[in-house]
């Protein structure tokens, strides 16, 4: 990664394998979660999508088998010949809460955690 890129991140990613799905305009498609953040998240590319840079989405990851989801509002921010990174543009109550908690897990760092929930403004 380069140092530009690593001087942009502020939010700390976590490794997350988990199925997900991205519904575009046209249509959906089943994926899987690389890392997610506070800002968005790392998705593994299906093979048939042909995303179009700053295109709106909605990503739903599935936590659970009792079908528990984070669902956010997000665009398309990057897109590689394996991954497509998402930007988190609007999220429901019920689900950041299911993301803090998620991120709360694996940071182990209270402050850590604070620090980026200020940084959402």
């Amino acid at each position: 990664m380069a140092a530009k890129d690593k001087e942009r991140r502020r939010f700390k990613r976590i490794l997350f394998d988990a199925p997900a799905e991205v519904i575009t305009p046209r249509q959906l498609y089943a994926t899987a979660v690389i890392d997610v953040s506070l800002r968005g998240a790392l998705l593994q590319r299906p093979e048939d999508w042909y995303p179009v840079p700053a295109e709106g989405v909605l990503l739903e990851i599935l936590l659970d088998q009792e079908n528990h989801r984070i669902r956010m509002h997000a665009e398309v921010a990057h897109i590689e010949p394996e991954t497509i990174g998402m930007e988190c543009r609007h999220i429901d109550v019920e689900s950041i809460a299911h993301l803090r908690r998620l991120v709360e897990l694996n940071v182990g760092d209270a402050a850590i955690l604070e620090r980026e929930l200020a940084a959402l403004g």
